[in-house]
Formats: C-alpha cells, sequence, structure tokens
C-alpha cells in the first residue's frame, strides 16, 4: 500500500444537536499499530464505525486503504476487518460454523477456505473447540474467535473497537501478542481503547476528548511533551484526607489519585517536597513514600485532559 492507511480531514458526525465527533483530522501510516484513546463516550466507537463504512459523516472526508467511505463504503468493506467490543459472533453457532459465516461473508471460498480456517484455529489457539458454541467460550476465546472471524479475508487494515473489553488481564496480553503478529505480517492495525498499558504497544496514538482530539504522537512523544514538569509519586496513611490537602496548593501544578498513591506535579521539586511533607504533618497524614519517578502515559492523559477541560469548548 501506497500512501497512509488512513487519511481523515475535519470528520464530523452529529446526532441531533449533540455533536459526537468534532471535526477530526488523522493520518494513519500503512503497516503501523494506531491507537485511538480515549474516556467512554469520546467519540472513539462513532468514528471508528464512520471509518469501516458503517455511519455516514455529518461532514468531513476520510479515504481507508485508498477508498472513500462516503462513496465508496460497499468496496471498502471488502477490503478491512472489524471487530467490535461486543465480538461481533453469533453465539448459537458453534466455532466452526461462526468462521465458515464469516468466510461466506467475505468471499472467501473453496480451498482458500479451508486453508484460512485452518490458520483462524491454529492462531487463536482453538484446535479441539471447533464444535462448541460460542456462548459456551470464555471471554478470551470468544474474542480468539472473533479476531480469526475478521480477518479471514486478510484484510490489510484491520479495526479493533475496544476489543479487550470484559476480558481477564491474562486473555488481554494474549491478545495484543495476536495483534503484533498481525502488525508484523503488514497488516494496518487501528484500535480504540481506554486501557493505558495496551496503548503503550501502539506506534502512534491520537488521544480524543469530548468528540476533538487533543494530542497525537508516540507514547513516548506524548508522556514526555505533555509532563514536562517534576513528577512525584506519593504514599501515605490517609489518600484521599492527602488529596483533598494537597488539591488546592497553589505551589503545585496539579495533583491526581493513581491506584494507591497520589501524583504530584510540580515546577520547583524542592519547593514541592517542602509543601506536601508540611501540608501532610500539620494533618497528622503519615508519609510513607514521596519519590520522582518517571511519567507514565496515563499522567500525560491526565494532563492533556485537565488543560483541555481549562481551555473548554
Amino acid at each position: 500500500m501506497t500512501g497512509p492507511a488512513v487519511e481523515v480531514e475535519g470528520l464530523t458526525r452529529v446526532f441531533g444537536d449533540f455533536i459526537a465527533v468534532d471535526h477530526i483530522d488523522l493520518r494513519v501510516a500503512a503497516g503501523t499499530v494506531f491507537g485511538f484513546l480515549g474516556p467512554n463516550g469520546a467519540g472513539k466507537s462513532t468514528t471508528i464505525r464512520m471509518l469501516c463504512g458503517i455511519l455516514r459523516p455529518t461532514s468531513g472526508r476520510a479515504v481507508v486503504g485508498g477508498f472513500d467511505i462516503a462513496r465508496e463504503a460497499d468496496e471498502l468493506k471488502n477490503h478491512i476487518g472489524y471487530m467490535s467490543q461486543k465480538f461481533s459472533l453469533y453465539e448459537d453457532l458453534t466455532v466452526d460454523e461462526n468462521l465458515h459465516f464469516f468466510a461466506g461473508i467475505y468471499g472467501v471460498r473453496g480451498v482458500r477456505r479451508d486453508e484460512r480456517i485452518a490458520w483462524a484455529l491454529e492462531m487463536a489457539d482453538l484446535h479441539g473447540r471447533e464444535h462448541l458454541l460460542a456462548a459456551e467460550l470464555a471471554g478470551g476465546w470468544r474474542q480468539r474467535l472473533a479476531l480469526g472471524c475478521a480477518v479471514l479475508h486478510e484484510p490489510p487494515i484491520l479495526f479493533l473497537d475496544e476489543p479487550t473489553s470484559g476480558v481477564d488481564p491474562a486473555s488481554r496480553r494474549d491478545f495484543w501478542e495476536m495483534i503484533g503478529q498481525l502488525a508484523q505480517g503488514g497488516t494496518t492495525i487501528f484500535v480504540t481503547t481506554h486501557f493505558m498499558d495496551e496503548a503503550e504497544h501502539c506506534d502512534e496514538l491520537a488521544l480524543i476528548y469530548g468528540g476533538r482530539i487533543v494530542a497525537s504522537g508516540s507514547p513516548s512523544h506524548l508522556k514526555h511533551e505533555h509532563v514536562s514538569q517534576a513528577l512525584l509519586e506519593v504514599e501515605c496513611g490517609d489518600l484521599m484526607k492527602a488529596y483533598a490537602a494537597l488539591k488546592g496548593d497553589p505551589s503545585l501544578a496539579g495533583v491526581a489519585l493513581f491506584g494507591n498513591a497520589l501524583h504530584v506535579v510540580a515546577a520547583d521539586e524542592d519547593a514541592a517536597r517542602a509543601s506536601i511533607r508540611r501540608a501532610l504533618e500539620t494533618r497528622a497524614i503519615e508519609l510513607q513514600r514521596l519519590e520522582r519517578i518517571e511519567p507514565s502515559l496515563e499522567d500525560a492523559f491526565v494532563a492533556i485532559i485537565q488543560d483541555s477541560a481549562a481551555e473548554g469548548p
């Protein structure tokens, strides 16, 4: 494939008075894993449905794999794979029946169909489970089957919409290994997710918030571009009380809850350390650990969202 696999200009989708996707621009290089990040309701699924030719845009344009999503939606669907967060399976059909059904939809027949089904069973480690109903499979196995069905026709571009939603961490890890193998084979992967650890596997990311792209770049670029000040991790006895105490401190650039700790952003590290110790001591909160750390993608995401919210619409 020459040129970008996906090219989007001013893509917009409006439902009544609600702007779900607001004039977004994207470019996805062929053969890369592109992550589309954002909270629930940010516009991820609406965007991916437009890019797959399922939902017509209100305005703007997009070309996917050389096909215009508005004028060539039918042709486009034969050249992409799509896996929704509900796995797109027929639960009253067996594993084998699902594979044969999707092979028929994609026009994969004869010897090639048998070869691709055998490949999908091997890739998804479903040998011996061919006669089980899809409804009888655990979440991780249904996920593998859905991926196998989505790539039976060997599409150059694969869209995955929240593909690991509702599955256990081990299944999520295994699934990303399969995504990596497909990408190594030359498939362009466009994946939506709200899991920050998954986003680290992507070559490039775009963060969407309130229907708008608020940041884009590699995971490394986003982390260092948007968290350029000192980042301190605070562990203490009463986390919520400490959060309330530090949140309004003008000497601290930002305070956020991260699991069992607080992450504090500060322009002046020494002054921030003194301010944190003083605030906790005044409120008799035990300080267990105060340490400078490298920013995570989640830190960057929090900073970007806070900046976007402060700027307003």
